[in-house]
């Protein structure tokens, strides 16, 4: 009798599964149960659209470092698969991609579509079958009198073989899971912006610099990068990545914390001293008709006015006290977050199957022989960037290529 493998969520890592494992072994019943009204719904959002497949970082240990909850256990796995192996994935199929400027790779397209069709299709070709709106209920792991695994949707009961559950964030899932006994590490938010209310950046949404420091106070959490100024605060990838690594953290604060911004990304004391140059060797100039550091000069002019600085004066002018308020504007000024942000496209979430409850090697779970994970399910994120897709790829493709295998082989 031929095998039946059930891959539950239709999303990035489950497809991905559901192809590897049908192309591997053309005679197994390979089932995709999606709970929505259509599959890959994350992916065609993703990306603004564009859907950002990838990160152009090839190095398997470098790729880890980009993972706050994952690090360690996806080395070996990215060894295996990884983003040269997703991009000519894709590319062999006809769908080559392309390197932006911060590392990010996307179709050529720039369509998600693209991205979506390419999966459909090679699904259709395996055999795959994809069936939705079947919301999975409940699991039961083999037992004496029935070897198979049986999934409970609310019309169906199907039995499995081998179960992969890649639903991405589901607290209904994840509750299925810790009735079977799994540990489920508590979700909350990663990936957010932070919500600031400052006369500093007040009226300036859409100025952003290209590297900034950002440093949450009371706290060893920091991290460098573009930072944009919003209408609710403060986004961009240096704010992104301090809400990944300190997803947990700031939770704990519920979100109400002051961060210092070091808008130039120099020492505390390098500004104090490109200051003190300026108003030697340029002491009739105007600060404020001349902006500084690569700063914009909106920005720029904000920060000099809440340093005390007027319009008309001049270099030679300012005294001690200006210098030294201008140099903690620049390079140590402090501003207070009372909550976050998220987009619904782009959530993400810390949290899931406890990872010491899974082999890497495999992706399958060390309490139930047969049952599978891959993607977002697992307490696994990464900053924004294609991490988070590269992650479900590289889950989909390895379990993918486990669900069909003789317990004795090594």
């Amino acid at each position: 009798m031929n095998k039946r493998i059930v891959v539950i969520g239709g999303g990035a890592a489950g497809f991905f599964g559901a192809i590897r494992c049908a192309e591997l072994n053309p005679e197994a019943e390979v089932i995709i149960l999606e709970a929505g009204k259509e599959a890959l719904n994350k992916v065609r959002i993703s990306g603004g659209g564009r859907c950002n497949v990838t990160h152009a970082c090839f190095v398997p240990k470098d790729l880890s470092k980009n993972y706050p909850r994952g690090e360690r256990e996806l080395i070996g796995p990215f060894h295996r698969f990884s983003t040269g192996d997703t991009i000519e994935w894709f590319e062999k199929r006809g769908v080559p991609t392309k390197i932006e400027e911060d590392g990010r790779m996307f179709p050529t397209t720039d369509k998600s579509q693209t991205i979506i069709d390419c999966l459909q299709d090679s699904a259709r070709k395996a055999g795959v079958k994809v069936l939705l709106q079947q919301r999975v209920h409940q699991l039961e792991p083999p037992a004496e009198s029935r070897p198979h695994w049986l999934v409970h949707t609310k019309t169906h009961s199907y039995p499995a073989d081998a179960v992969l559950v890649a639903t991405g964030s589901s607290p209904a899932v994840w509750k299925m899971l810790a009735e079977l006994g799994h540990h489920i590490v508590d979700p909350v938010p990663s990936l957010f912006t932070f919500n600031i209310k400052d006369p500093r950046i007040e009226g300036l949404p859409g100025v952003s610099v290209p590297k900034a420091e950002v440093k949450v106070q009371s706290s060893k959490l920091s991290a460098t990068g573009p930072l944009l100024i919003t209408h609710w605060g403060m986004s961009g990838p240096a704010i992104l990545r301090l809400s990944a690594w300190g997803a947990r953290e700031l939770a704990a604060m519920q979100y109400n914390f002051t961060i210092r911004v070091n808008w130039v990304n120099r020492h505390v004391e390098q500004v104090r001293e490109e200051l003190e140059s300026l108003r030697r060797e340029e002491p009739k100039k105007q600060p404020f008709a001349n902006p500084q550091f690569g700063l914009p000069a909106r920005l720029w002019r904000s920060l000099l006015s809440h340093a005390g600085i007027h319009e008309q004066a001049r270099w030679a002018e300012l005294g001690k006290k200006a210098m030294n308020k201008l140099t903690e504007e620049l390079a140590q000024g402090s501003y207070t977050v009372n909550g976050k942000s998220t987009f619904k496209e782009e959530f993400v979430t810390a949290g899931g199957v406890s990872l010491k409850e899974v082999d890497f090697k495999t992706f399958q779970s060390k309490l139930f022989s047969g049952l599978f994970f891959a993607g977002e399910v697992l307490d696994i994120d990464a900053i924004t960037g294609g991490f988070n897709f590269q992650a479900a790829w590289t889950g989909g493709w390895i379990a993918g290529s486990s669900l069909i295998r003789d317990p004795l082989e090594p």
